[in-house]
């Protein structure tokens, strides 16, 4: 009999309850900050821009961690590869589809 439990069958790898409670936490305020700078306009539009941009990027990185537990650690480079390699066919599929909705309607006016 083989043992079937392999490193992916481990808690580290799949997360925890209070490691996705800590994800949860950390996206709920990295969404209500930036709402609260649009909502209450009490910065300038760039600065406003910059906070939005800024956290979600930042959120981006949280859900990477937390929820997909994609690690950037040199032992797991292949699911690194496996999500860069992702993010640049949907960054492409999405760029090229914008570009050609964009020119479509500019040949049509």
């Amino acid at each position: 009999m083989s043992n079937h439990m392999s490193s992916h069958d481990t808690a580290a790898d799949h997360g925890s309850v209070s490691s996705y409670l800590k994800g949860f936490v950390l996206s709920i305020l990295l969404t209500a900050i930036p709402f609260w700078a649009v909502m209450t306009g009490q910065m300038s539009k760039g600065q406003t821009l910059l906070v939005v941009v800024g956290l979600a990027i930042v959120q981006i990185f949280v859900h990477l961690k937390y929820f997909l537990h994609l690690s950037f650690k040199p032992n797991s480079r292949a699911n690194t590869v496996a999500f860069v390699f992702s993010a640049l066919i949907i960054i492409m599929v999405v760029g090229l589809s914008v570009w050609i909705i964009i020119s479509s309607n500019e040949m049509m006016m």
